[in-house]
């Protein structure tokens, strides 16, 4: 492990927290403005700490970097400690840049409870870059867990006309598949001799029938934050309910904690029922990529039709990891944060429209291209990349994993490959309602086009598509080591 003398990771987590709760002791709706300012500059600030780890990162080296260590609570032998690998790396320059993105698309659209609205998504950008950074069982879980309670703020205080209901079902369904993973941490804690160091775990000789009961209680916290089917009930009706920026963190980052968590814990504490229940998961992926895929086709509120597509995409995640090769499980990872960027571009888009029209129906619409030039050919470009369009990160992730597939069992390959002709399906019939044809309606007519301020956050998420699909070494060579270490841990607990 190389320890860092700059305490970058805790900057990264603390910083944005900080902000938050400065917005919140200082905003006052008299002035917005003010309030404004401030978080969109704690949310630059936040971002532009996040940089250097990149800058600093050594590909090549095995184990954790930029790790501190600090004694926590002593007398139970739990520290704050922190570190990343390759696995953890990027998911935090893009929870910091979603959260800049968030601020900007909230600007002129949040109008009451300025300083609550930005100061929660300050405060859950925090959490969440905690949760990729912990590297203690007890920290990880209260990260995890505190992530819940400024998103379910967001969904039922600015959320839609169902709001309550959906925070209250959001909320229940994370809460309520946490409390085993508790479980299977305490179990670790005192099997491991009274410690919660998350990496001492990985070495833990653990009999099977232990490692299936831990990986089951892991399934369930993270198989619902995916989520993975049967437990993604929950998404739409959040998704539907909740502000567009709640929709974007939702969709970019909060998904991908629950992704993160197979890599960092089902996988390296429990190897050897990782690979007994390989086929399991890859059922449940399988389902989520084609049936979810068809149950997008049929959605008739544009929201909906999106969250729809989010548990299919996180599906190819899932289906990478547990075939257990370099190509599905870098594929996966990949897939996971170029999702982040397609995701959160598509209901940014989605939120733009219902800014001016007040409808989500998919019906309401059509010709828009005729109206709003500018934003259409946004829209086409991230429906594009949604559905897998060479050149745009999401083929990148999609045939990576694909490719793993068919080097694992063919036929599981050729299912997964279905998923491109299903995201093409939903995608471009969604464009073709909403974007083209004639102009649908005298509200269509009355549109205007985007104004700087949303062509500049759509203009980001753009250059992160292309630029990710063109040249997605960067990303790739970050993980290759991390990832090669994690699958000889797993193959060599597997011949013990």
């Amino acid at each position: 492990m190389m320890q860092s003398t700059f305490p970058l990771l805790s900057l990264a987590i603390w910083l944005p927290i900080a902000f938050g709760i400065f917005v919140l002791a200082c905003g006052r709706d008299d002035n917005p403005a003010l309030v404004r300012g401030i978080s969109l500059l704690g949310s630059i600030v936040s971002f532009l700490i996040t940089l250097p780890l990149i800058q600093h990162f050594d590909n090549a080296a095995h184990g954790m970097q930029f790790v501190e260590k600090q004694a926590w609570i002593g007398r139970f032998n739990i520290f704050y400690s922190l570190g990343i690998d390759g696995l953890s790396l990027w998911f935090i320059p893009l929870t910091a840049l979603i959260t800049v993105i968030v601020v900007i698309a909230g600007w002129k659209v949040i109008e009451k409870k300025v300083s609550q609205y930005m100061g929660a998504f300050l405060i859950l950008s925090g959490l969440m870059i905690g949760v990729f950074c912990a590297l203690d069982g007890l920290l990880f879980y209260v990260f995890f867990e505190a992530t819940l309670i400024p998103m379910f703020i967001i969904i039922g205080v600015w959320g839609g006309a169902n709001r309550v209901y959906a925070a209250v079902k959001f909320f229940l369904y994370t809460f309520l598949g946490s409390l085993l993973m508790l479980v299977a941490l305490l179990y670790l804690y005192f099997k491991s001799g009274g410690s919660f160091d998350i990496l001492a775990w990985h070495k833990l000789p653990l009999p099977f029938s232990a490692q299936v009961l831990i990986f089951l209680s892991f399934l369930m916290a993270f198989a619902v934050k995916v989520p993975m089917w049967p437990v993604h009930t929950w998404l739409p009706d959040a998704h539907v309910e909740a502000p567009t920026g709640g929709s974007v963190v939702l969709a970019a980052i909060m998904l991908k904690l629950g992704g993160y968590g197979f890599l960092r814990f089902s996988l390296p504490i429990t190897p050897d029922a990782s690979h007994y229940l390989s086929g399991f998961i890859i059922t449940l992926s399988l389902i989520a990529v084609i049936y979810i895929g068809l149950v997008a086709l049929v959605q008739t509120d544009m929201k909906k039709l999106v969250a729809y597509s989010s548990i299919a995409h996180m599906g190819f995640a899932t289906l990478g990891f547990f075939m257990f090769n370099d190509m599905s499980v870098e594929g996966g990872v990949v897939q996971m944060i170029s999702h982040g960027f397609v995701s959160g571009a598509m209901f940014l888009c989605i939120g733009v429209l219902y800014d001016r029209m007040h409808s989500r129906q998919i019906a309401d619409y059509g010709g828009v291209v005729n109206t709003m030039p500018k934003f259409a050919a946004f829209f086409v470009l991230f429906s594009l990349a949604n559905c897998g369009l060479p050149a745009t990160s999401g083929f990148v992730g999609e045939f990576m994993v694909i490719l793993g597939a068919v080097k694992f069992n063919f036929w599981i390959g050729l299912l997964a490959a279905t998923a491109l002709i299903f995201g093409a399906a939903y995608s471009l019939w969604l464009v073709k309602r909403v974007v083209f044809g004639p102009v649908g309606n005298a509200h269509v007519a009355q549109l205007k086009d985007l104004d700087k301020r949303e062509f500049f956050m759509l203009g980001v998420l753009a250059i992160a598509v292309i630029a990710m699909g063109l040249y997605p070494a960067p990303f790739t060579d970050a993980m290759q080591t991390s990832v090669t270490d994690l699958l000889k841990h797993v193959a060599v607990s597997k011949l013990n």
